[in-house]
């Protein structure tokens, strides 16, 4: 096997990293559907933390790698449109997904704070475990790696 072949690989598991990690937090997103139970959504924070994990070493290492077989593989360049709206994709879906993250990170830990205090529901932890922000921030970051996951097949242009 070659160097380039091995990048390949790297690339293509740490784009399945960011693509399982995206799963996982869809659904968990599922399973805490309109929930107003602390002790439910606190229950799924460690799931949380290592979608979290997943999500950076996926981001990370498929743009790392995806960049580096750019400059290393013919006939792909880093400058060919297809890579660039990849790239541009990539920047805003992650962010739309780190504020997703935020928003449902924060509210798990108020369910948390709820919990110790002996609290078992909340009308703020289902208002944002339903139809909130946070998750019109999550399908819109969804959509930009489902394009992005179009680009990376078919190569439009290349």
């Amino acid at each position: 096997m070659s160097l380039n072949d091995w990048i390949l690989a790297l690339h293509l598991l740490a784009a399945f990293a960011f693509l399982g990690a995206l799963i996982v937090f869809t659904l968990m997103i599922i399973a805490l559907w309109n929930t107003d139970s602390t002790r439910r959504v606190t229950s799924f924070m460690l799931v949380a933390r290592i979608g979290t994990v997943m999500v950076a070493v996926g981001a990370i290492g498929s743009v790392v790698f995806g960049i580096w077989l750019s400059l290393t593989k013919e006939p792909y360049d880093p400058w060919d449109a297809w890579i660039v709206v990849s790239l541009v994709l990539w920047a805003v879906a992650g962010g739309l997904g780190g504020r997703a993250g935020k928003e449902y990170g924060d509210a798990a830990l108020e369910a948390a704070r709820l919990l110790e205090s002996g609290v078992e529901t909340s009308p703020e932890v289902r208002a944002t475990y339903g139809p909130s922000r946070a998750f019109w921030l999550h399908v819109a970051g969804t959509v930009g790696v489902l394009l992005i996951v179009v680009l990376m097949v078919w190569k439009p242009g290349a």
